[in-house]
């Protein structure tokens, strides 16, 4: 099993994944660090405050699509929306869209998954958070809100209002930060690409198709909910699950079992689900991770039955 044409083969395969992940990464690094410094907090608290509630479920899913906040920092925005009068509806498609639909995410789905598959999860994910966010207002979970306030979040962000100088030269100063911003990111998670890369060269030279196949392939029904409850309590960095789900679905796995599992883990972990406990009652609490595993695994259906 361990010879050295497949120890050869596996570190071939770690290095064309990992330089896969490097190169979109800094690419998906460098647009999100713009869009951060473009669509600064307040702006999105001006926009969702705006009396059209009919479309606030609409504009807080595209926001949170288009804002690729941590979890550090979703959970002090949406506190700042909520003190700023926004609708409930919109506030929660925000914090649904936000961990799972992102400009990374769908750059990634596009890299590994190609467009079709990419297209079926934006639409089910986005039309999942507006319709949750226009359900749960309507059931009046508005009232399991705390009467508190979280510090911290990326508060002190340059935005484009704290630029200065004339348009040219505050374009050239926001270049300049989101290059080194992905860089900088790019550090921190280096640890998490490699460990994804790795993980999946291992699982593409070692581990048996037949295994993976009899355990978690399209015919077991029950795969894709146990997945999405296995990765709810996981801290999942999308940047190292999606290259692994892309070698699990070319070993046999069912795209819906790995999209279940990537949605589980991106949409509600441990530390999110802690921070939003602190200005959530228990219900609304229960409610929001409920409806992350209803959207992992609704989604992980329609792969399996699409793919």
């Amino acid at each position: 099993m361990f010879t050295t044409e497949t120890l050869l083969n596996a570190l071939k395969t770690f290095l064309i994944l990992f330089g896969e992940l490097f190169v979109l990464f800094i690419g998906i690094s460098f647009v999100v660090a713009l869009l951060q410094i473009y669509i600064s907090q307040e702006r999105i608290k001006r926009v969702l405050t705006t009396p059209r509630k009919s479309f606030n479920s609409v504009l807080g899913a595209l926001l949170g699509a288009v804002t690729p906040f941590c979890s550090c920092s979703t959970v002090p925005v949406l506190v700042g929306l909520f003190k700023s009068g926004a609708p409930f509806n919109g506030a929660i498609s925000f914090l649904l869209t936000s961990p799972i639909l992102n400009p990374a995410i769908i750059t990634l789905m596009l890299a590994f998954f190609g467009v079709k598959a990419t297209i079926v999860y934006t639409t089910v994910t986005f039309l999942f958070a507006v319709v949750m966010g226009l359900v749960l207002d309507k059931l009046g979970f508005e009232k399991e809100i705390k009467n508190v306030s979280i510090k911290g979040g990326n508060t002190d962000a340059i935005t484009w209002e704290k630029l200065k100088g004339t348009f040219w030269r505050k374009q050239s100063q926001a270049m300049k930060l989101a290059f080194k911003d992905s860089f900088g990111l790019f550090k921190d998670v280096l640890l998490y690409l490699l460990l994804g890369a790795g993980i999946g060269a291992f699982i593409y030279e070692f581990v048996p198709t037949e295994l993976l196949t009899r355990f978690a392939g399209k015919d077991k029904f029950w795969a894709v909910p146990l997945a999405a409850i296995v990765g709810i309590p996981m801290y999942i960095r999308t940047e190292t699950m999606i290259p692994i789900a892309g070698i699990l679905i070319s070993k046999g796995v069912a795209p819906g079992v790995t999209i279940a599992l990537i949605l589980g883990g991106a949409g509600a972990s441990i530390p999110e689900v802690s921070l939003l406990s602190s200005i959530f009652k228990k219900k609304m609490v229960i409610a929001f991770v409920l409806c992350v595993f209803i959207v992992a695994t609704v989604t992980g259906y329609i792969f399996n039955f699409v793919f």
